[in-house]
């Protein structure tokens, strides 16, 4: 029987890596009057949906997606929450 799972998945500048897009994004925050935000980091956000025997195996799946692609591991850093949306049995 295979699931079918949505992910959430959120990707991250790791802390120690400079973001220019931030900086930016906060300097024109502060242009426009928004002095009290002090820090701004930029990053991904992306879902997608799989199909999986079980719940495990496609945390497993995703967990390589993120690695082999979606993230850059030497500089970025991810999450996702994974949730079931859909049983599917075979019943035509």
């Amino acid at each position: 029987m295979q699931r079918k799972y949505q992910a959430k998945i959120f990707v991250t500048l790791r802390p120690s890596v400079l973001d220019p897009a931030g900086v930016a994004v906060q300097s024109g925050l502060k242009q426009l009057g928004y002095d009290n935000v002090e820090r701004v980091r930029i990053g991904k956000y992306i879902e997608l949906t799989l199909t999986s025997g079980d719940e495990a195996t496609a945390r497993q799946h995703l967990e390589q997606i993120c690695h082999q692609m979606l993230a850059n591991p030497v500089i970025e850093n991810y999450r996702f929450d994974l949730i079931e949306v859909e049983t599917q049995t075979g019943v035509v």
